[in-house]
């Protein structure tokens, strides 16, 4: 995206005029959806392909398999690492704020949410292997995908010509998604006005928002505490501590993608502009971007892992229920693998909420009081996601050089 600052000007432009129509002319703002889900739609049309063939050119630029292990377990590490930050800090703010005082609770499990009861970590376990990876495909279900290209592109390094010339293949389509996502790009300011004017006119406009907000808004303003604190605290000094960057710089560069992944509320839909952004204004390597983003895109969801902490606790803090310290670890540890098992979709987060819930025993109605500004904390958290995951090719990126390619 060189020399297209004013496209990330325009993209602003569109996302407070989307918010100010939105808020101003409320329901009626629903006709644009169409435009919105035209722009998210085109993006999420070239995240399967993206994901396949980044992930198998991303693996095989990584040459030796014993390469390979060691940045895997580089990746994973920082993932873990930032998400179990962010799940501390998640239940620090939430315990120090009390967002759950003097709130009552609504009796009503929401409809999409009912259904999920049972689920556990075994679910998240069966999700890494899918037996029809078409049906994958086309349900966006991105965690089996991203373990067969894993497999798949490992294996065609060992196949020396023939391998080659397969992944040639796929570097050149690789190489055709990233020029598709330039043309996408010109579509964004006005898609992205699209989708903030609808989904803030689909709340009912400024007043109604504004209305919800006021009823949880000790609970919003908990989340969003922690959410900056993440973002510009935690994540800027591992950046600092490993890569010796600029965070502001790095930011600048990330801007794109973060205002697409706020617009969208989707990791994976914002997947193509987070590897535009990382390779051509962050300059990390292309081997690590590929490598790196698209199993952040589905793993590392510190904003995720952070909100469900945090709303675990805020429903147990409206019934009353004084959660033990072993409780607390024990959504800790939910929190965190939960995330993983939630897909860079809008909303995911909602649905593996039940697992964590279900860890400590705590009623799903909780949820149905978190549903009227999900839509809006859904697009911080996810800001968050795309952040960390942007950061995490930086760091990675660095620490191959230093410890993998050094020997």
């Amino acid at each position: 995206m060189k020399n297209n600052n004013w496209l990330l000007y325009f993209i602003l432009v569109g996302i407070v005029l989307g918010g100010i129509c939105g808020w101003w002319f409320g329901p009626q703002m629903t006709a644009v959806d169409w435009i919105g889900e035209i722009f998210l739609n085109a993006l999420k049309m070239l995240v399967i392909p993206l994901i396949v063939s980044s992930l198998i050119v991303g693996i095989s630029g990584l040459g030796d398999i014993t390469k390979v292990g060691k940045t895997g377990v580089i990746t994973l590490f920082y993932f873990m690492t930032t998400t179990a930050f962010s799940v501390v800090i998640g239940l620090c703010m939430v315990n120090l704020m009390k967002p759950g005082e003097s709130v009552e609770m609504v009796s009503e499990i929401p409809e999409g949410v009912a259904g999920k009861k049972g689920m556990g970590i075994t679910d998240i376990l069966q999700s890494f292997v899918s037996p029809n990876l078409i049906k994958s495909m086309m349900e966006m279900d991105i965690l089996p995908i991203i373990i067969f290209s894993l497999v798949f592109g490992g294996v065609l390094t060992t196949l020396g010509e023939k391998g080659k010339s397969v992944i040639s293949f796929f570097d050149a389509v690789n190489e055709a998604i990233m020029k598709m996502v330039h043309l996408v790009l010109y579509l964004a300011p006005v898609g992205i006005f699209a989708l903030i004017a609808s989904k803030l006119g689909a709340a009912g406009g400024g007043d109604a928002f504004w209305a919800e907000l006021m009823k949880i808004g000790k609970f919003a303003f908990t989340v969003i505490a922690a959410l900056l604190f993440h973002a510009l605290v935690v994540l800027p000094a591992i950046l600092i501590f490993f890569t010796r960057r600029s965070p502001i710089k790095f930011f600048k560069g990330a801007s794109a993608a973060l205002t697409t992944a706020f617009s969208t509320a989707s990791s994976s839909a914002t997947l193509p502009i987070t590897i535009e952004c990382a390779e051509e204004n962050n300059k990390v390597s292309r081997r690590a971007s590929l490598f790196v983003l698209p199993i952040g895109a589905t793993v590392n969801m510190d904003g995720t892992a952070m909100y469900e902490a945090i709303a675990a606790i805020f429903i147990a803090q409206m019934l009353g229920i004084e959660l033990s310290f072993t409780q607390q670890i024990i959504i800790f540890v939910t929190a965190t693998l939960a995330a993983i098992g939630a897909a860079g979709i809008p909303e995911a987060g909602l649905v593996t909420m039940v697992m964590v819930l279900q860890s400590v025993g705590l009623p799903l109605e909780g949820i149905g009081m978190l549903l009227s500004i999900d839509w809006f904390l859904d697009r911080c958290r996810t800001t968050v996601n795309v952040w960390g995951d942007s950061i995490g090719a930086a760091v990675v990126d660095k620490l191959e050089e230093k410890y993998v390619e050094g020997g």
